[in-house]
């Protein structure tokens, strides 16, 4: 193998594991090293590098430092630029709308403001956790090509009396100084309902604070906020948000899509992905996602076949279902040609109760 091809090779181990920094290291080696002998390739990869966005450009315009703790010195936002979405998002035709119509609103800026309207700049997302909030901001600030902010929470709240809402503060006001999608994640940390008596003064003056802020908030950013406790909002940051969309749970065909589109580079028979689906009917996208990734590792590091491993976690998820579904489910696993202990292993299922099922079965296919 020559060095060229070596070093294409390492390129790309670095690009896939994601490591930014790193790769652009090795692009200026690489460009000084080929400056002599591939001029063109030298001025073409230094054009390609100087283009790229980089976390330190965010703020090349707006010529602001980050915001951080006054005594911890954490940073109080995660700038990320360009935003990243590692899957595609499955939504419902109604969630799906609301979301495109925020983009709409956004490339048609002018016929709004030419009927004296404003594009929509405040969301709250509500819904259970690992529904997909958090992946509809990093979607929305990939689609409108803007800096995603995040706000640190561990990093504002501080012990320091006072000093929570000073951190608060910070966070907007660096926000404001560029278009960007901020994202406040677990809003109810910092808008609790003010008339909770159990709550200390500062964190309701945090929320007269936040009311300020979003009433003032610059047309030109996106303040998209998520909650997964929407009974422990005060109603008044309610009436503040532009526009208000729930993210349900999946339904039983968002789960099979979000199922088969995991197993896909696995090969995995339609049944078995089947099967998986209806195992996880019920789970959120970040549990799925979270399941279907533990057996991919358990199956790498035990060299068993995936197939194995599928089977073990779906004795387990199937365990807690009724007889009937279980019992479905044995009869999709003998059509793919699984023996009776198979079926046994996978759904719980007394192998004395498949045997009948599988005689069943066969005596159907006979007299038809």
């Amino acid at each position: 193998m020559d060095d060229f091809a070596k070093e294409m090779i390492h390129l790309a181990r670095l690009g896939l594991s994601g490591r930014v920094q790193d790769v652009q290291r090795f692009l200026k080696t690489l460009i000084k090293n080929s400056h002599k002998e591939q001029p063109e390739l030298a001025a073409s990869l230094a054009e390609l590098l100087e283009k790229t966005p980089t976390r330190s450009s965010l703020l090349r315009e707006a010529d602001v430092a980050i915001p951080v703790d006054a005594d911890s010195r954490l940073q109080l936002v995660r700038p990320e630029y360009p935003a990243t979405v590692d899957r595609e998002p499955i939504w419902n035709g109604t969630l799906s709308s609301r979301l495109e119509q925020v983009i709409s609103e956004r490339r048609r800026r002018d016929d709004l403001v030419s009927a004296n309207l404003l594009p929509t700049k405040t969301l709250l997302f509500v819904g259970k956790p690992g529904v997909g909030k958090s992946l509809a901001a990093r979607w929305l600030a990939k689609r409108l090509d803007l800096p995603l902010i995040t706000l640190d929470l561990s990093a504002v709240m501080s012990s320091y009396l006072g000093r929570t809402g000073v951190n608060l503060r910070h966070v907007l006001d660096y926000a404001k100084e560029f278009d960007c999608v901020l994202l406040i994640d677990e809003l109810d940390a910092v808008a609790k309902r003010r008339d909770d008596d159990s709550e200390i003064g500062e964190l309701k003056r945090l929320v007269t604070v936040l009311l300020q802020e979003i009433d003032a908030w610059p047309a030109g950013g996106l303040l998209v906020a998520a909650t997964n406790h929407p009974e422990l909002l005060d109603p008044a940051v309610w009436r503040r948000f532009e526009m208000v969309i729930e993210f349900p749970m999946p339904s039983r065909e968002q789960v099979a899509q979000a199922v088969e589109t995991a197993l896909a580079p696995h090969n995995v028979d339609e049944s078995v992905v089947s099967i998986v689906a209806s195992a996880l009917n019920g789970q959120s996208f970040s549990d799925i996602d979270r399941e279907l990734r533990r057996m991919h590792r358990e199956a790498v590091v035990t060299g068993d076949n995936f197939r194995d491993v599928i089977g073990r976690a779906m004795r387990a998820f199937l365990h807690d279902q009724n007889l009937e579904d279980r019992k479905s489910c044995v009869e999709r696993l003998l059509d793919l040609g699984m023996s009776i202990r198979e079926a046994h292993d996978w759904t719980g299922v007394h192998r004395t109760v498949i045997s009948k099922l599988a005689k069943a079965r066969d005596a159907s296919k006979r007299s038809a």
